[in-house]
């Protein structure tokens, strides 16, 4: 069975380490614990990783966030993936920093990348994992917030709960939605 996770980000050097590329970051995180490497493709960088009997095509598309659906549509149609197996990892700043919440559908809240694949796919019902990033920006400032670059402390906590979201899209892939959620959200 086939699994598409995609890891929203901007590509280029100026936008490594910042808040909005925390999909990015996941993704590189669970590759390298998997000992694979991305590959330059069509409509971003791919690689595969195997679990218990599993594919799960690992995505970073190459189009800016707010422009992610054509790399959903395209990689979900070429590797003939359903719906239903479609992770999206995005960062979030209504949820404080660190919280994962992975929900089976949903609203863009305002996230471009989700409001993209969203017109691009014709509806929401796919999975997320939001990634809280906070929201300790100054009226006005939330894109320079999005795309700054974590805090000391954030920087040191980063691991342990990039750890966790391999964790949930691990979960994600092997018992579902609807289990994983019951473990993961809210802890």
């Amino acid at each position: 069975m086939k699994f598409l996770i995609v890891g929203l980000g901007n590509i280029g050097s100026e936008y490594e380490n910042t808040r909005h590329n925390i999909g990015f970051k996941i993704l590189d995180a669970f590759a390298e614990a998997s000992n694979v490497f991305f590959t330059d493709q069509r409509y971003g960088a791919v690689c595969e990783v195997k679990l218990k009997g599993h594919t799960l095509i690992l995505l970073k598309p190459s189009t800016f966030v707010n422009l992610s659906g054509n790399a959903v549509r395209y990689w979900m149609q070429k590797e003939k993936i359903d719906v239903d197996r479609l992770l999206v990892v995005v960062d979030d700043i209504a949820l404080p920093f660190g919280t994962i919440r992975l929900k089976p559908k949903g609203s863009d809240a305002g996230h471009n990348g989700l409001k993209n694949i969203q017109e691009v796919l014709g509806h929401n019902h796919y999975a997320r994992i939001r990634f809280g990033i906070g929201n300790d920006f100054p009226r006005g400032r939330q894109i320079e917030y999005v795309l700054g670059k974590w805090t000391d402390e954030e920087a040191a906590q980063l691991p342990e709960r990039i750890e966790k979201a391999i964790e949930v899209i691990k979960s994600f892939c092997l018992i579902g939605v609807e289990k994983t959620m019951s473990f993961y959200n809210n802890k």
